[in-house]
């Protein structure tokens, strides 16, 4: 016979497993205010709470999507007066750890952060709070103006600890724009287009490279490369001198080398000398910085969130550049390339502006078909955190390695994005591409195409999409209209095994492109075998090499197009000196 527990000792037993049950993650709160030193007046934004298990950096520069990640909570403040304290507690929403209550005991070291908001005055009648860019490129823990605490230690015992007070007395200083060299320009201007839409005055600017004897030869007019990506501080791999002999070298653990920061130096000095070599030919590059209140660039599209970017980018800051640098100033001369979002940025303002340019190189392009919105399928997929079925709970991957490990989800992806900002404020990826593409909502932010925390999908704003903003549907359904602007002007490069499956997009679009007839797009769509994003083309190089060589690969088809396709009495000879 079994033996029988007693009742007592079965209740004992019970009561001391809920005990140990309750005392495995500590209950800890923390009042959070910001001091008078910073200033007397009040503050709106989102206010950021943050811990760490270790002090290799600051908390705040430790959040990310990655398995390293660090803890962080967020809330919204309005008028957010000196001395008044924010309370976090349980109830407040974090990620990776939705909880302060499950945080396990252990040292941690804790910092806070004031993202801060500014007013707009749309024109369309809506008022919001938005984080104005101050020449970050919409860094939240790096924003001049931003407020935050210095990191200290604290220790969460098994039985939770008081209140703990954390008092925001930094501020983080303004950034010096970069000066003009012999070869670099840096412009600005102020666009009448944007100014209106946002009610105050908005700038664009740019990061002009000028080709060799541009002040000797004042006769030439040049055709004009539009290096399109994430925001730039100033124009990336150009050095006129050799990699300093004195710098230490640094490893990169994305592409596991050594020394890639001395790469990175030497990659750019070599560029320098092929700009000098008398047969390349004679260009001006730019890049263009269009931060908006929601990200680091605008996605170079008119929105009904961002305003009309495009319009803005394509006739006020490109003539601008064109006339002050003596560019060509026709669409025969201009050309785009750019990797992820600049590969996206590249394809979608040539689709749009089909007459204004006259060549596309999108690299690992963003997804250009929403029908593979990376993972999911926006029109057909109901949720877009898990997987249907009808007894299991599994959850869609959005990272991996070129061997298929998974890193991040989803919905963890963007749970971090929901702790940093609601309302599509957080200036990450899921976000900004909602304030892209996305219809506007009635209180003036974009609508959301799936709920943020539960990731149902909203069909309808699904349908605004694909009819605005899905490429391949656009391309499909306008082709009669736009195929003879863009026969032999689109050429697209993705790795088959790109981390965020950017692939799979592009697989749907080289579909329809090959089926293409009257006209045949006359193109190209290239993979590269088991490579990672941001494969740009070159089958013969590794990706970390490939990647810092934008300006130049693409050369030799630019001078081929516009051999084939310069009108009759094209200037081709005053920028083709020695």
């Amino acid at each position: 016979m079994k033996k029988l527990i007693p009742l007592t000792a079965f209740l004992l037993i019970l009561l001391f497993g809920c005990k140990l049950e309750n005392n495995k993650n500590a209950k800890i709160s923390f009042e959070v205010s910001f001091s008078d030193q910073i200033g007397v007046d009040s503050k709106n934004g989102r206010l950021l709470l943050m811990l760490s298990n270790n002090n290799a950096d600051e908390p705040r520069f430790q959040i990310n999507d990655g398995l390293k990640t660090q803890l962080i909570f967020g809330v919204n403040v309005d008028k957010l007066a000196p001395g008044q304290g924010v309370h976090f507690d349980g109830q407040v929403f974090g990620s990776p750890i939705p909880s302060l209550s499950d945080i396990p005991p252990g040292e941690y070291y804790v910092q806070a952060l004031l993202h801060v908001y500014e007013t707009f005055n749309l024109a369309t009648g809506h008022t919001v709070q938005l984080p104005m860019d101050n020449g970050e490129g919409q860094q939240w823990n790096r924003s001049p103006g931003n407020i935050y605490s210095k990191p200290f230690k604290i220790t969460i015992g098994e039985n939770g600890n008081e209140t703990i007070n954390v008092v925001m007395d930094q501020i983080i200083p303004p950034i010096e724009e970069p000066e003009d060299t012999e070869w670099i320009k840096h412009i600005k201007i102020k666009s009448e287009r944007l100014s209106k839409f946002w009610g105050r005055d908005m700038y664009l600017g740019a990061h002009v490279l000028l080709p060799k004897g541009f002040k000797e030869h004042s006769e030439a007019k040049y055709p004009l490369m539009v290096f399109h990506g994430h925001f730039p501080s100033n124009f990336g791999g150009f050095r006129t001198t050799p990699p300093d002999p004195n710098m230490k070298p640094e490893y990169s653990d994305r592409f596991k080398l050594d020394g890639y920061n001395i790469l990175q130096q030497q990659e750019a000095y070599d560029f320098y000398k092929r700009w000098n070599e008398p047969d390349f030919p004679r260009f001006l590059i730019i890049e263009i910085q269009h931060p908006t209140p929601y990200y680091d660039d605008s996605y170079a599209v008119n929105s009904a969130n961002q305003g009309p970017y495009g319009d803005a980018i394509t006739y006020e800051l490109i003539p601008h550049i064109e006339k002050e640098f003596r560019g060509l100033g026709e669409g025969w001369s201009r050309f785009l390339y750019g990797g992820s979002t600049g590969g996206w940025e590249a394809l979608a303002v040539q689709v749009m502006y089909p007459e204004e340019y006259n060549g596309c190189f999108a690299a690992c392009p963003d997804p250009i078909d929403f029908r593979a919105y990376c993972l999911t399928n926006i029109y057909e997929d109901k949720n877009a955190y898990f997987y249907e079925s009808d007894f299991k709970k599994v959850e869609v991957p959005s990272h991996r390695d070129y061997l298929g490990h998974v890193q991040t989800t989803l919905r963890e992806g963007n749970h971090r994005e929901l702790v940093l900002g609601d309302k599509s404020r957080s200036g990450q990826q899921w976000d900004i591409w909602e304030a892209t593409y996305s219809p506007q909502g009635d209180d003036g932010y974009p609508v959301r195409l799936w709920d943020k925390m539960t990731g149902d999908i909203d069909q309808e704003v699904a349908a605004y999409w694909r009819e605005n903003y899905d490429l391949r549907h656009i391309l499909e359904r306008d082709w009669d209209k736009l195929g003879e602007h863009l026969k032999g002007k689109i050429h697209i490069y993705c790795g088959d095994m790109d981390n965020y499956y950017l692939n799979n997009a592009v697989y749907l679009m080289e579909d329809f492109l090959e089926g293409t007839k009257d006209p045949y797009y006359a193109g190209e769509v290239t993979y590269g075998d088991r490579a990672e994003h941001c494969w740009n083309g070159d089958p013969d190089k590794p990706n970390h090499i490939t990647r810092l060589r934008y300006n130049s690969m693409y050369v030799p088809k630019i001078m081929k197009r516009i051999a084939e396709s310069a009108p009759e009495g094209a200037d081709l000879t005053s920028w083709r000196y020695k």
